[in-house]
């Protein structure tokens, strides 16, 4: 088993960027340049790499390629992307690798792309890339191919290299329970399981139980064998369910208006351990979104909007401005549930200046956001 953290310490220290790795500050793929672009190196280090693996390490400065870290991204969704926009799509994970410099909740992003050993091609145009461009990568740049299209193995070997040198061990592994329980969650009920003698999952949060059921708040899950961030939420709540061969969450979000709140539950994971040293994770979203009369939507839709305004103007708020305001992501939320399109841009595009004006509700705007992706994707 690899352990993604070396994996990602030893791309970052021997290579520059090349034709199997790639490094991003960050990646925005909620905006079509952003999504394009993204594409456009996928498709590229597919095509560069057609019998190895190719790298794409996010949350790292270009410059000194400093860990800063990003935003946990759940989204296992992303080869739904990468199947809707390209023609022979390699096989595509995004793994969350926490760091223990990173600020709780910053990882380390890191996409693993898999070619099939055909020409992966934009199969559609988006922004300003025409369906059926090839890309190829020369050096550290996705370029556009037309002539002389072929596919070459060059990079085997030192890939091989790179994933051998991240080879797990069992002090590593030991290391990194003992640091997981004791260091960084000290605070709050840890537990972790051993499955098919090999793969150990740790998990922590704030524990309650209703009728017979524990739930988790502040939830931290990881695969500690592959220093993997299976999960992470700082407000939602879950359950976690385990036998001897798999290990299965089930989210809820908490979404209302005004004092009419209720859990509904969003996703089950389910991640079923193999004799052989492999696993899986399969996802399926069980979300059913709650209705609400459309008049009094529009109302909520309309408040946000003047809020939003009053806070650019730098405008105080009334003290029932500031109980809305505190709810504005959640309503913005429901809004986009029920129809309003226009709700996740507003969104998306107040996002900096709710971090600005109040860092609790910009965590809150974070994690709509995130619901938001799941179901989009689906």
């Amino acid at each position: 088993m690899i352990n993604k953290r070396l994996l990602v310490k030893s791309l970052l220290a021997h290579n520059d960027e090349n034709s199997f790795y790639d490094k991003k500050r960050f990646i925005s793929i909620g905006e079509k340049e952003g999504k394009a672009k993204f594409l456009k190196h996928v498709c590229a280090l597919a095509n560069s790499n057609p019998k190895n693996n190719s790298f794409i390490v996010i949350g790292v400065e270009d410059e000194d390629n400093k860990i800063v870290g990003v935003d946990f991204f759940d989204d296992s969704k992303i080869q739904n992307l990468v199947n809707a926009y390209l023609d022979h799509p390699p096989i595509i994970s995004y793994e969350n690798i926490p760091f223990p410099d990173l600020s709780e909740g910053k990882v380390v992003g890191l996409v693993t792309i898999k070619s099939t050993g055909k020409i992966c091609s934009l199969r559609k145009n988006i922004w300003k890339y025409y369906g059926g461009s090839v890309f190829f990568r020369e050096g550290s740049i996705s370029l556009p191919k037309v002539f002389d299209i072929e596919l070459k193995d060059i990079n085997s070997d030192a890939v091989a290299t790179i994933e051998l040198h991240a080879r797990n061990n069992i002090e590593l592994t030991l290391d990194g329970v003992v640091d997981f329980i004791n260091n960084r969650h000290k605070n709050l009920t840890s537990e972790y399981r051993v499955f098919k003698e090999q793969f150990v999952v740790c998990w922590a949060g704030k524990r309650k139980k209703v009728k017979n059921e524990y739930y988790y708040s502040r939830v931290d899950i990881e695969l500690i064998n592959e220093q993997v961030k299976l999960f992470y939420s700082a407000l939602d709540e879950i359950t976690i369910t385990y036998d001897d061969h798999s290990f299965t969450t089930v989210e809820y979000v908490q979404l209302g208006l005004g004092k009419r709140q209720k859990y509904y539950p969003l996703e089950k994971v389910v991640i079923t351990f193999q004799s052989n040293g492999t696993y899986q994770i399969q996802s399926n979203l069980i979300f059913e979104a709650p209705e609400y009369d459309k008049k009094s939507l529009y109302h909520i839709y309309n408040s946000n909007g003047f809020l939003i305004e009053k806070i650019k103007k730098e405008a105080p708020l009334t003290d029932n401005e500031k109980l809305d305001f505190q709810n504005l992501p959640a309503t913005y939320l429901i809004c986009f549930l029920n129809g309003f399109e226009e709700a996740k841009d507003r969104l998306e595009e107040s996002r900096f200046l709710i971090k600005a004006y109040d860092e609790k509700v910009y965590h809150s705007l974070k994690e709509s956001l995130r619901i938001l992706r799941k179901v989009k994707y689906n």
